[in-house]
């Protein structure tokens, strides 16, 4: 063992990050116990506070401190635009774009039936009663580019069919089988822009 067990602890804890290996680990690690003890205090509440006190929104099942998070409560947000995403990274990854002024819809996964993921086990009865209030709604949906994406893109298809729902997905700029958070702003925005009709 090279370092003190205390350290290669905090070293395991850092490696359990996504992206960061081995040695990415080690100079998180050192770079920590080189922090003021204030500083790692108050890094250690506030963890400890931001697992407590976040939770999905009632309504999309974004990430928030709220009930009702800050997009949905916003009254100029137009509620008829529902983007469908994976998860709630990829909320950040488009409001980093800045011009997208719809609404979102968390589903928290997506339909595997080799990892045995269905539909029930998805955000999609919420999805479905929200477009039941709406007036003209659009879902526009933002799914990865493999088969669990597609798989879930054409139930939700099937679901809206006889709904009076315009359907659309973005356009494939974006690379096959890309996250969405890991794709630039600019390829977003255009991809948003371009976005494909899909229902009949």
């Amino acid at each position: 063992m090279i370092y003190p067990k205390k350290l290669e602890n905090i070293i395991e804890y850092y490696k359990k990050l996504p992206g960061i290996g081995e040695k990415s680990a080690e100079r998180l690690a050192l770079a920590t116990l080189d922090m003021d003890t204030d500083l790692i205090a108050d890094f250690s509440s506030s963890l400890v506070e931001a697992k407590a006190t976040l939770r999905p929104c009632k309504i999309c099942g974004h990430l928030t401190d709220k009930e009702i998070c800050d997009i949905c409560s916003d009254e100029g947000r137009d509620k008829n635009i529902i983007c469908v995403i994976e998860d709630y990274k990829s909320v950040f990854t488009f409001e980093k774009v800045g011009r997208y002024r719809g609404t979102y819809h968390v589903l928290n996964g997506l339909i595997s039936p080799t990892e045995g993921i269905s539909y029930e086990d998805i955000n999609l009865s919420s999805l479905m009663e929200r477009v039941e209030k709406l007036e003209n709604p659009e879902l526009i949906l933002a799914l990865k580019s493999n088969i669990e994406g597609e798989t879930t893109t054409l139930f939700i298809k099937k679901i809206f069919e006889d709904k009076n729902v315009v359907i659309s997905r973005l356009s494939y700029g974006i690379p096959m089988g890309a996250d969405i958070d890991y794709i630039d702003v600019v390829t977003l925005d255009k991809a948003l822009d371009d976005r494909k009709k899909i229902s009949d």
